[in-house]
Order: C-alpha cells, then structure tokens, then sequence
C-alpha cells in the first residue's frame, strides 16, 4: 500500500499555515509558516491513522497528488506496520491467530502493531510474510521541505 499523502495548504492572517489530509480528515495541523507546518504534517497524519488502527478500521487509500501539491511520507516502521494491520483487516486476521501464525504471543502481536513501539525489522517482515506480503525500499530524491518529512 502506498503511504505517502497529499496535503493542502491553506495560509492565514498573520502567516499560519495549516495543513489538510483530504484522505485522513482527522489529520490537521498547522505550523507559523510553510515549513514548520510541514514538518508537523508528519506527526498529525501517524496519530491520526494510529486512531484507524485501535477501532479496527481500513486505513483511507491515499488519493493521487495534484501537480505541485506537497506529499506526506509516513516513516518506514509506521508504513510497515500500518501494512500488517490493513492485511489482517483485509484477510480476517485477529491478533491472536497472527500470533499463532509467528509463534508468539498476543502481547508480542499488539507491540507489532504498537506504532509507538521501535519493533525489529525482522519481526515485522515475519508478519508481513505470515501474511503472505513482503516489504520493499524506494528511496527518491526530496526537495528541501520534504526533507523533514521524509523518514
């Protein structure tokens, strides 16, 4: 799943600028100029799906970025294990048969999908592999601003 997601900028009187997720409309912050809001875009957008992870819910499919329009990447470890939660979602999969799949226990499973949790890679692609994906590494030439917001 792609884990990179518009933003919308919006400027205010005495230079605010917020940022807007069409896709994930909990995900909103703002920043005392362009720059600084963008930084924090990162944060808004891993707690705002963090909430789509603890109900359950499929994640919003982030929708194609206009020409210009800023993109938010979410750090790798988030990305990797909002993948395992949206294919346990797709595929029926609860958390303790995850953990039977891996041979761990429950516990283990919910500090998987823990996004606050520093997992080891290795444990996330057993997971993603239990559950028949594997993960794989872009890496692309950012501008300035996207710099801070790159992981």
């Amino acid at each position: 799943m792609n884990m990179s997601y518009p933003v919308t900028l919006k400027s205010y009187k005495g230079g605010q600028v917020g940022v807007f997720f069409a896709d994930v409309p909990e995900a909103i912050t703002a920043g005392t100029n362009e720059a600084e809001a963008l930084d924090r875009a990162q944060d808004a957008l891993t707690v705002a799906l963090s909430s789509y992870l603890d109900d359950g819910r499929l994640l919003p499919v982030p929708s194609k970025a206009k020409r210009g329009q800023p993109m938010v990447v979410l750090p790798p470890r988030v990305a990797i294990k909002l993948s395992i939660h949206e294919a346990m979602c797709e595929q029926g999969v609860t958390q303790a048969q995850l953990g039977e799949l891996l041979g761990i226990d429950g516990r283990q499973v919910r500090r998987i999908l823990d996004l606050d949790h520093e997992s080891k890679l290795s444990q996330l692609e057993a997971a993603l592999a239990a559950l028949g994906l594997r993960a794989s590494v872009s890496v692309t030439k950012v501008s300035p601003f996207a710099t801070s917001m790159a992981a």
